[in-house]
C-alpha cells in the first residue's frame, strides 16, 4: 500500500519542466474528436452513452467535431509560448529565433511531404483526379510551399488530403510567432489587444462576405486563439510557481476545469444545431473566441488540478497517444475515404451509410480507427522519429 501511495504521489505531482502530462491526454482527445467527425461523415454512425439507465446521444459532439481544430491551434499557441513564459519568470532572455524555425521545420515538413507524396502517387494519379498536368503541378506546388490554403484549387478541391489545411495555418503562424512572443513578453496587454483585434476585424470581414469559404479558416482568423494560448501559458507558469501544493487549491482548479468543460459542451451543442453550410461557418466565427477562452481555462484546470484527473489525462498511455496524434490527424481522413473507395468492409447496399446498415457501420468505423492508429504508429516510429534524430541528433 505504501508503494502504491508513493507511486500515486510521484505520478500526480506537478511538473517542473516544459512537459505537462495532462495535456498529452487533452491533445489526443481533441484530435480524436476531430477524427471522429470525419469518420462519422463517411459512416453516419452516431454513438450514444448510457449512464445510470439514461441514454445520451453523442450526435452533437460528432456534428461539431471540427470545432476542436481550434483547440489544437490553441494548444499549439500554449506550448509554443510556454518556454518564453518560463524564461521570463527566471529572468532569462527569450529563446533564439533560428533554432525555433529549424525545430518547426524538422517537426512538420518531412511528415507533411510524405503525406503529399503518398497521396499523389497512390491516390491522385492512379484515380486520375486531375484534369491535366498543369492542375497537378499547381496543386503540388501550392502544397509544397504551404500556400495551399490561399487558393480554391488547393484548399477545397485538392485530392492531396484536405486535413492538411491546418498545417498551412500553423506554418503561416510560425513565421510571425517569435516576433509576437517577444512583443507579448514586453507588452502583453498591447500585444494581446493587437492580436485579438486583428482576429475580430478579420472574422468580421469574413462574416460580411456572401461566400466566406476561403476566409473563415485563414490564419488571421485564429490570432486571438493563439493569443489566448499565450495567456494560458503565462498563467500556468505564474500559478505553477506561486500556488501552494494543497488540496484546496487543486480542488479549486478542478472545479474550474469541470465548469469550463460544461460550457464547452454547450458551445458544441449550439454549433451542432446550426443548419446549413453558411450558418455553420458563421457559427464557427462567432464562437471561436469564447471557445478558446473556456478551453484555456479547462487546460489550466486539468494541468493544476487534482491528481486523479491529472493521472487520467497524463500517463504512459496518453503520452504515447499524444506522440502519434500528429500522424493520426494527418492520415485518419484519407484512410477512411480510401476504405470506402475500396469497398472495405463489404456491404449489402451501394450506400450502406445512407441505408443505415448497422453491421457495416460498426465494422467500418472499427477499421477506420484501428487502421489509422496502426498507420500512425508505423509512420511515427519508423519515419518521423528516425528523421528527427538524423536531422537534430535527438
Amino acid at each position: 500500500m505504501q508503494r502504491l501511495i508513493a507511486w500515486y504521489r510521484d505520478a500526480t505531482q506537478l511538473e517542473e519542466g516544459s512537459h505537462i502530462a495532462p495535456l498529452d491526454g487533452v491533445r489526443f482527445l481533441m484530435v480524436f474528436i476531430v477524427a471522429s467527425f470525419h469518420i462519422w461523415q463517411q459512416s453516419w454512425l452516431t454513438p450514444a452513452l448510457t449512464l445510470f439507465g439514461q441514454t445520451y446521444s453523442l450526435d452533437f459532439l460528432l456534428r461539431s467535431g471540427y470545432l476542436w481544430v481550434d483547440g489544437m491551434l490553441l494548444l499549439s499557441g500554449f506550448l509554443l509560448y510556454l518556454p518564453y513564459a518560463q524564461s521570463l519568470e527566471k529572468g532569462a532572455p527569450s529563446p533564439a529565433i533560428l533554432p525555433f524555425y529549424r525545430k518547426r521545420l524538422v517537426r512538420i515538413v518531412p511528415s507533411y511531404y510524405l503525406a503529399i507524396l503518398v497521396m499523389l502517387l497512390f491516390v491522385a494519379l492512379p484515380y486520375q483526379m486531375y484534369r491535366g498536368s498543369g492542375d497537378m503541378a499547381k496543386d503540388v506546388l501550392a502544397h509544397l510551399t504551404f500556400t495551399h490554403t490561399l487558393f480554391p484549387f488547393s484548399y477545397h478541391a485538392t485530392p492531396l488530403n484536405g486535413a492538411l489545411w491546418t498545417l498551412g495555418v500553423e506554418m503561416h503562424f510560425y513565421l510571425i510567432f517569435p516576433f509576437l512572443a517577444r512583443a507579448f513578453r514586453r507588452q502583453p496587454l498591447l500585444t494581446y489587444a493587437g492580436m485579438a483585434g486583428a482576429a475580430f476585424l478579420f472574422r468580421g470581414y469574413a462574416a460580411s462576405l456572401p461566400d466566406n469559404s476561403m476566409w473563415f479558416n485563414q490564419m488571421p482568423a485564429f490570432l486571438d486563439v493563439y493569443a489566448n494560448g499565450f495567456v494560458a501559458a503565462a498563467c500556468y507558469t505564474s500559478l505553477r510557481k506561486r500556488m501552494k501544493e494543497d488540496s484546496w487549491t487543486r480542488i479549486l482548479m478542478t472545479v474550474c476545469a469541470v465548469a469550463a468543460l460544461y460550457i464547452l459542451l454547450q458551445y458544441a451543442s449550439g454549433q451542432a444545431a446550426e443548419n446549413g453550410t453558411a450558418a455553420i461557418r458563421l457559427g464557427q466565427l462567432k464562437r471561436r473566441y469564447g471557445l478558446s477562452v473556456f478551453l484555456s481555462l479547462f487546460m489550466l484546470g486539468v494541468s493544476l488540478g487534482l491528481g486523479g484527473i491529472r493521472l487520467v489525462l497524463g500517463n504512459r498511455v496518453t503520452r504515447i497517444l499524444s506522440e502519434i496524434s500528429f500522424q493520426f490527424y494527418i492520415w485518419h481522413q484519407v484512410f477512411a475515404v480510401q476504405l470506402k473507395r475500396w469497398g472495405f468492409p463489404p456491404s449489402q447496399s451501394l450506400s450502406p451509410h445512407q441505408a443505415g446498415e448497422k453491421p457495416w457501420q460498426y465494422a467500418y468505423v472499427a477499421c477506420c480507427y484501428l487502421g489509422a492508429l496502426a498507420i500512425s504508429v508505423l509512420v511515427t516510429y519508423l519515419f518521423e522519429r528516425p528523421i528527427t534524430k538524423r536531422l537534430t541528433g535527438k
